[in-house]
C-alpha cells in the first residue's frame, strides 16, 4: 500500500507546485514584464490617483458627459449597482420580455429628454446593456448622437465635439475582431483635458 501512496503524493506535490505556483508566478512575471500597463488592469489614472480601469464602464449622467452603455450588474444584495465588477452579469431578459421593452423605452425616453432635439433613432447599445455589465465603449454612432447635448451642454460647437469623437474611435483589434468603438471614460477625460472640467470652454 505504501508503495502506491508515495509516488501518487509525491506527483500531487510536485504538480501542484508546478501548476499552482511556479505556472501562475510565471505567467505573472512575464504579463508585467511584456505588458506591465494591462497586468496591472488597464488603469486609468490622474494626478497620480487611480479613477478607473480603461475596460470597466462608469455611469455618466451628466448633460456635459456621453453616457456609457446601461449596466444590468447588481450588488450582493440583488439591488441595481451599474458596472460592478465583483458581479458581472447581463439581465438575461429575452428579447420577448415586456420588462426588456419597458427598460429599452425608459432609456429611450431619457435620452429625448436629455435632448429633445435629438430626434434620430436612436443607436441601440445606448439602451441595451452588454451581456457583462461592464462594458466601457459604445459604438461610434451612439457618440455622434449625443454629439448635440454634449456640446450644448459644454458650450461648444458640435464639429469641434464631432473632432473629438472622431480621433477617440478605436478600430476592429488587428483589423478583424469586432467591431468600431469608442471608450467613454477616454473621451470625457479628453474633453475635461482639453475644455476644462468644468465643462465649458477654457478662455
Amino acid at each position: 500500500m505504501n508503495l502506491q501512496i508515495r509516488p501518487a503524493l509525491i506527483a500531487f506535490i510536485a504538480l501542484s507546485a508546478l501548476t499552482g505556483l511556479a505556472y501562475p508566478l510565471g505567467i505573472t512575471g512575464l504579463a508585467r514584464a511584456l505588458f506591465p500597463h494591462q497586468a496591472e488592469g488597464s488603469l486609468v489614472r490622474r494626478d497620480g490617483q487611480v479613477i478607473g480601469s480603461e475596460w470597466i464602464g462608469q455611469s455618466f449622467t451628466a448633460p456635459r458627459d456621453f453616457w456609457g452603455r446601461p449596466s444590468a450588474t447588481v450588488d450582493a444584495q440583488g439591488r441595481p449597482l451599474p458596472y460592478n465588477g465583483a458581479n458581472s452579469g447581463g439581465s438575461n431578459l429575452a428579447p420577448s420580455n415586456p420588462d426588456l421593452r419597458k427598460a429599452v423605452q425608459g432609456r429611450i425616453a431619457a435620452l429625448r429628454a436629455a435632448d429633445p432635439e435629438a430626434t434620430g433613432p436612436v443607436p441601440v447599445d445606448l439602451v441595451t446593456a452588454s451581456g457583462s455589465g461592464l462594458d466601457p465603449h459604445i459604438s461610434p454612432a451612439s457618440a455622434l448622437f449625443q454629439v448635440h447635448r454634449v456640446a450644448l451642454a459644454r458650450e461648444l460647437d458640435e464639429a469641434t465635439v464631432r473632432r473629438l469623437v472622431a480621433a477617440h474611435v478605436e478600430g476592429a483589434q488587428w483589423g478583424v475582431l469586432g467591431e468600431s468603438r469608442v471608450n467613454v471614460l477616454k473621451l470625457n477625460l479628453a474633453l475635461d483635458d482639453q475644455f476644462g472640467a468644468n465643462g465649458r470652454k477654457s478662455r
